[in-house]
């Protein structure tokens, strides 16, 4: 099952020629999750060639301008193919007030269900089949929330060798063992689903983190992503405008990185006051603290496999 991140903008405050705001687009097999939607998402979906009609979901972080200034088109592009399936929106208080005061005064027309819930971290917001996704409190200037993607356990490896040596054919039976049902064998006995499959193999893990303040919690919330997308706004000596304006710097977002044990980190939410060119310095100072940080670009793509 794919699991991808894409990355429609890295931006923060402002967009620049070559960097959109904030928004990163999560693909798991056909379900499609949205977190932001600064201006010009649109852009990098269409540019990257994404199915943006079949987003299933889209969780705000907050209700600053840089993060949500690009939904009133998205909710109107989709309005533009037969679509039934609901759109879900979530996001902390005003996330309601936003949508509901920009479909009134822009006269949308929208042809499919909005279902707008306002959360209030921590908690899960979104079920699946096998995966959930999970809010957690920021520090920011106003109520702002990170979220995680997690997968429940895998079943382990199915030995066929051990099913036939148990007496169990190659057939239903085997589809019914690693469903976790019992079965019978041809002399009468029962087969345990533990007799034939190996040891359950771990999800994988999303996260979401931008605009906050520097939390020791957040590494616990974080622990052991696979990806970790993470804002790392300043450097080191505008270290106390990240903490009046309650930012991150780039030492700070990989040293949540670190003690989360992440796999991958890679920052985002960018200052505008530092040119592509000027950005090595964040990811300088990120790799002293962890050595495997990255930076985003627009429209990156990273890859999420299993581990085993």
């Amino acid at each position: 099952m794919n699991l991808e991140a894409f990355v429609l903008g890295c931006g923060g405050m402002m967009p620049l020629p070559y960097r959109h705001l904030t928004s990163v687009l999560l693909r798991r097999d056909g379900d499609l999750f949205l977190f932001d939607c600064g201006e010009g998402t649109q852009v990098s979906l269409k540019r990257l060639n994404l199915k943006w009609k079949k987003i299933d979901a889209i969780f705000i972080s907050h209700t600053h301008a840089d993060h949500v200034t690009g939904l009133p088109g998205m909710l109107m592009l989709s309005a533009q193919v037969d679509r039934t399936e609901p759109l879900y929106i979530y996001g902390p208080p005003k996330v309601r007030e936003y949508v509901e005061t920009s479909r009134q005064v822009l006269d949308m027309y929208i042809n499919y269900p909005i279902i707008i819930k306002e959360i209030t971290a921590p908690c899960v917001v979104h079920e699946g089949k096998d995966f959930y996704i999970r809010a957690f409190p920021l520090s920011h200037t106003k109520t702002c929330v990170g979220y995680t993607l997690e997968e429940l356990d895998r079943p382990g490896e199915f030995n066929p060798e051990k099913a036939e040596s148990l007496g169990i054919p190659r057939g239903p039976l085997w589809g019914k063992l690693q469903r976790g049902e019992e079965v019978t064998s041809a002399d009468g006995k029962i087969v345990k689903p533990s007799d034939v499959m190996g040891e359950k193999r771990s999800g994988r893990k999303f996260s979401f983190v931008t605009d906050t303040q520097y939390l020791p919690s957040i590494a616990r919330e974080v622990q052991g992503s696979d990806l970790l997308i993470c804002e790392g706004m300043f450097a080191d000596d505008c270290e106390d405008q990240a903490k009046e304006k309650k930012h991150m710097t780039a030492r700070q977002a990989a040293t949540i990185a670190r003690d989360a044990n992440a796999s991958r980190m890679a920052m985002i939410h960018y200052s505008p006051r530092y040119t592509d060119r000027e950005l090595d310095v964040l990811l300088k100072q990120a790799q002293e603290v962890y050595p495997k940080a990255e930076l985003t670009k627009d429209r990156m793509i990273f890859d999420i496999p299993y581990v085993d």
